[in-house]
This record gives structure tokens, sequence and C-alpha cells, in this order.
């Protein structure tokens, strides 16, 4: 006996049946309409990670998301799922290259310094910090400056779910997390979030915000930046690190704020 094919449902139905009625069939059929998602996140994250790292590794990480979020979504609160799905398949795939050890310590610590540097010194300075302030401040040139900013490229592949502080679980995505409006605390979580990122966006600088927007916003690869702007690769490279490790110490400027007003 040949059994009946499963209507394909729209895709308000698959929510529903999903969500309500657990049905196996309609997660399927999200998962499969959503899978192009997961090859596009993985094709753009791997632009920046060395030849080593296994693309189909990435995709396995990627799927994984995707079934995390599909599993975690709120359809009915009106969201744009594909926005939500991007960050948690992109916060997989750094969770797998992370447990894959792909990035020598030294060199997130490198990272780690360039980010508190940019912290401290707009903090103090309540304006943007030149390559001179920052070189200065970690004692190094500024060509030994530019050369940590491309051994550090692939780590600013950031994800809102890595941790604030390195020693503390509560990462960036959960100061964006609603928990559908029960907590009171989001909304001056909320604020102190976008008034940080007003303010560390104001402080790139005016080819950093460029590439911020082109790459984020356009969509461009990094290589597509480099022709827009006539700038070579490794140049758009430096000012996305520099961007990324801005806009980190700014959310990290963030945290504090917020340790302080509760």
């Amino acid at each position: 006996m040949i059994e009946p094919k499963t209507p394909h449902l729209s895709n308000i139905e698959k929510w529903r049946k999903w969500k309500t009625e657990k049905d196996i069939e309609a997660k399927k059929q999200l998962i499969e309409q959503y899978l192009p998602l997961v090859d596009y996140v993985k094709s753009r994250m791997a632009i920046g990670l060395p030849k080593t790292v296994s693309k189909d590794d990435l995709y396995s990480n990627g799927v994984m998301g995707l079934i995390d979020a599909i599993e975690k979504f709120d359809y009915e609160r009106g969201l744009q799922f594909e926005t939500y799905a991007s960050w948690r398949i992109r916060g997989s795939i750094i969770d797998g290259l992370r447990q894959g050890d792909w990035v020598p310590r030294s060199v997130r610590d490198k990272a780690k310094r360039i980010e508190e540097a940019y912290q401290l010194l707009e903090q103090k300075y309540l304006r943007s910090v030149s390559d001179a302030e920052i070189s200065s401040y970690l004692n190094v040139s500024e060509n030994e400056y530019n050369v940590m900013l491309q051994e550090i490229a692939v780590t600013t592949i950031c994800s809102l779910e890595d941790p604030i502080r390195e020693e503390e679980s509560e990462t960036r995505l959960s100061l964006l997390i609603d928990e559908k409006a029960k907590n009171p605390d989001y909304k001056v979580h909320e604020f102190y979030l976008k008034e940080s990122l007003m303010k560390g966006i104001e402080r790139l600088t005016p080819k950093e915000r460029t590439v911020v927007s082109l790459f984020y916003y356009e969509e461009l690869s990094l290589s597509e930046i480099a022709e827009v702007m006539s700038l070579s690769p490794s140049r758009i490279s430096q000012l996305h690190s520099k961007a990324i490790l801005r806009l980190r110490g700014a959310l990290g400027k963030n945290k504090d704020q917020l340790l302080q007003n509760t």
C-alpha cells in the first residue's frame, strides 16, 4: 500500500502545526525551506577562515543552529525568522570553531587586548581614538599594530552568543532576548544596548562605517568591498577588524553601565 504524500503546507501553517501540534513533517518542511540560509551564512563566514577549516563541518554546525532556531522561534510574535535564524546559525558555527580550537590562544589574547584598549581609551576621551593612540597604549609600533590586526582578522567574525566577559556566562544575545516581556529589566537592557551601539557606530571612522554598512547591510563580501572602495582586501580586513573591536568595546561598556544602574 502506497502512503499518500503529505501535502505541501503554507509557511504559516507549517509553523502552526509544528508549534501547536509538534508535527514532525511540518518541522521537516521548515528545515528544508530554510536550508539555503545555512549555506548562505556558511559561505559568508568561510571567506575569512583558513583553508584548513572544513566547509562540511561549518555546514553541519550551521544546520544544528537552524534546527535550534526552529525549535525556539515564536512565530506568533511576527518577527523575521531569517534574521533570528541567521544569528543562531552563526552562533552554532562559531561554537563549533571554538570547540575545534582553530585560533591560537595568543591570537585571542591580542584581540582581547585591542578590544579593551578601544573600550578604555574611547571611554576616557569620549571620541574615536586613532591607530597611533591604540599603538601607544599597547606599547607597540603602528606597523606591529597592523600586523596584529591581520592576525586577529578571523576572530572578528562576531557572534552575539559570545560571552560579554570571558569568565561570565552572560552573552550579548541575552541583552536582546525579550522572554515575552516578562522580565522588567528588559527595557533598561534594551535602552543601554541601543545607546551603546549608536555611540560605538558614531565613533567608527568614515571608512569603517562604510565597511560595516556594505558587509552587514548590503551583504557584500570583503573582496567586493575592496573593489567598491578601491582598497586592497587586506586593508578592508583591517578596517573590518577595527570596526568590530570598537563595537565590542562599546558592548562591553554597556555591561558595566547595566551593573551600575541595577
